[in-house]
């Protein structure tokens, strides 16, 4: 084994073991309530851009908001 292939291989490892032990200490239920507030934190941030754009008009062809200029 190189050297390049055991520190590799101690990364994959200690990542593994790092996962383990924090789901042993905290639970599942951390995990499950992480993902919650990312994905609350993205309708936030999306919800949060909609407003800035303003209403939308027309249909689905319209003038592209973010780049005006090249009216595409």
């Amino acid at each position: 084994m190189t050297v390049r292939e055991a520190g590799r291989l101690g990364g994959l490892i200690g990542g593994r073991k790092g996962g383990l032990a924090v789901k042993a200490e905290r639970g599942v239920e951390f995990y499950q309530e992480i993902g919650r507030l990312g994905g609350q934190r993205v309708r936030d941030l999306i919800a949060a851009g909609r407003r800035m754009l303003g209403p939308r008009r027309g249909g689905r062809r319209g003038k592209n908001q973010l780049a005006p200029e090249r009216g595409v």
